[in-house]
């Protein structure tokens, strides 16, 4: 059975301004509209702005809605007040990702969940197994995602343009904080300082039928500073910041321990799913496995290139790489193997796997690499 590709409600804007189109995640989605280099600049030394209307939009309310997304999730969202927002992840029984996701407390009985296009209705699904199995009746699920749009302005120049289609002051909002305002004449516009770049910026959720005038609205304010920019900066964009994405750095396979989001992981909550289980991953070192990196020459790291260790032996894999233009040099992720050390191998393994050389193998070649701590750059936002 075939699935109905769908467009955003910008899709004619994006034919317009010349971009080039690819198929994302079932979505009809721009690429890159001038060349993703040339994007990926603008964002870190002027602005852009993104479509990013695909990424699912779901509400969930109700009077133990908390008491649900304390469960389902590993972050704490007793630890942010109404207003404010926070980066956690769905895991499964076993501890795997379901999705990774940005949580919006809008009160304390309702929370707004932007999620990942790809996992939008296993994420309903997930969640709806749960209202059903404690019958929590007064919870309920609703998914926003056809009718509501989402823009993200990110880069230094930002909010200098975006603060000219409002009265409220976009500078006092704080990271990761929102409010619901008027924006362009039109009322009860989210704007949050949140964002996939590692830019000062703001993102802007809005109902469909208002979204191409505030598109409009910021590339004519801000033109010649602020560009319309695709999927392929925002993805190198993120690398630099060492961002996971979805279905290549992240995955129902790994637990959040594992992929290097101890952070969002609050084990001081009384009781979340798999709570057991990602207190074993941590206490294991499993946090070990995930790995960054930056690489000789200009060989980009690509998703699913071997790790070998200095004998040709395959200790892990990459997820992600780029070349990264702010520092001229290829930077990646990945993970290396959780290997049970025996006596027929220690001294290799602790040699050799963690602490000596790795190499890419990239079309018979080994290509040294040096791991790096994320983020890859510093921002002084």
């Amino acid at each position: 059975m075939y699935k109905i590709l769908k467009k955003t409600n910008l899709y004619n804007n994006h034919i317009s301004l010349g971009a080039k189109m690819i198929i994302y995640n079932n979505y009809h989605m721009p690429l890159q509209y001038t060349s993703s280099l040339k994007e990926h600049i603008a964002v870190r030394e002027k602005s852009g702005i993104f479509d990013i209307s695909h990424m699912g939009k779901l509400i969930i309310k109700g009077e133990h809605s908390k008491e649900l997304i304390q469960y389902l999730t590993t972050n704490n969202i007793d630890k942010i007040k109404s207003g404010k927002a926070q980066y956690t992840c769905l895991v499964n029984e076993n501890g795997g990702i379901i999705d990774d996701l940005v949580i919006y407390k809008i009160s304390e009985k309702k929370f707004l969940l932007i999620v990942n296009s790809y996992n939008t209705n296993k994420n309903k699904k997930w969640i709806n197994s749960y209202i059903n199995k404690y019958n929590n009746n007064d919870v309920k699920l609703l998914d926003l995602s056809d009718k509501y749009s989402l823009l993200s302005v990110q880069g230094p120049m930002s909010l200098f343009f975006v603060q000219k289609l409002t009265n409220i002051s976009l500078y006092k909002i704080k990271f990761y904080s929102f409010i619901i305002s008027n924006l362009c004449d039109i009322n009860n516009v989210l704007i949050s300082k949140t964002g996939y770049t590692g830019s000062v910026g703001i993102e802007i959720l809005v109902k469909n039928e208002y979204v191409e005038k505030i598109w409009n609205k910021i590339l004519f304010i801000g033109r010649n500073n602020i560009i319309p920019c695709g999927l392929s900066s925002r993805d190198s964009l993120r690398i630099e910041m060492g961002y996971r994405l979805y279905g290549q750095d992240l995955s129902e396979n790994k637990s959040p321990i594992e992929s290097g989001l101890s952070c969002i992981v609050d084990f001081k909550k009384p009781n979340f799913l798999s709570k057991k289980i990602l207190k074993k991953h941590k206490k294991n070192g499993l946090y070990k496995n995930f790995i960054s990196f930056k690489v000789k020459g200009n060989n980009i790291p690509r998703t699913g290139n071997s790790l070998v260790n200095s004998k040709g032996k395959k200790i892990g894999y990459v997820t992600s790489g780029n070349y990264s233009p702010i520092l001229k040099y290829c930077i990646g992720l990945g993970y290396l193997f959780n290997y049970k050390i025996d006596k027929t191998d220690i001294n290799d393994i602790k040699f050799n796997y963690y602490n000596k050389d790795i190499y890419i193998l990239s079309r018979k070649k080994k290509i040294l690499i040096t791991k790096e701590k994320i983020p890859f750059i510093k921002i002084n936002n």
